[in-house]
């Protein structure tokens, strides 16, 4: 993917999968998989050896990347579109159902 919709820090709505309808923050964009990590959502369990950063190993629950297609931006508590135009010369994110500039 060139360009992504979705920027670290956005809030988003999960629109499919087993999360389907949560609500959280990007954690992490991955642009050449087209994948992002979002707050709360995708939680998987893994097993840790013991290891110098932790040292009692264990069950550990963490954020599993899902993909970009499964996620739509929330503006002002709503899903919706994500659009690029030009404005100023500079090239900007608006919210299609509003028409207002995202960043």
């Amino acid at each position: 993917m060139s360009t992504m919709k979705i920027k670290k820090g956005d809030t988003v709505k999960v629109i499919a999968g087993k999360d389907k309808d949560k609500e959280g923050k990007v954690i992490a964009v991955d642009k050449k998989d087209g994948k992002v990590t979002v707050e709360g959502v995708n939680v998987v369990t893994k097993h840790t050896k013991p290891s110098a950063a932790n040292q009692n190993g264990g069950i550990i629950q963490k954020e599993a990347p899902i993909d970009a297609s499964n996620v739509m931006y929330v503006h002002n508590g709503k899903a919706t579109r994500v659009g690029f135009k030009e404005e100023n010369g500079k090239k900007v994110r608006f919210a299609k159902s509003t028409g207002e500039v995202i960043d």
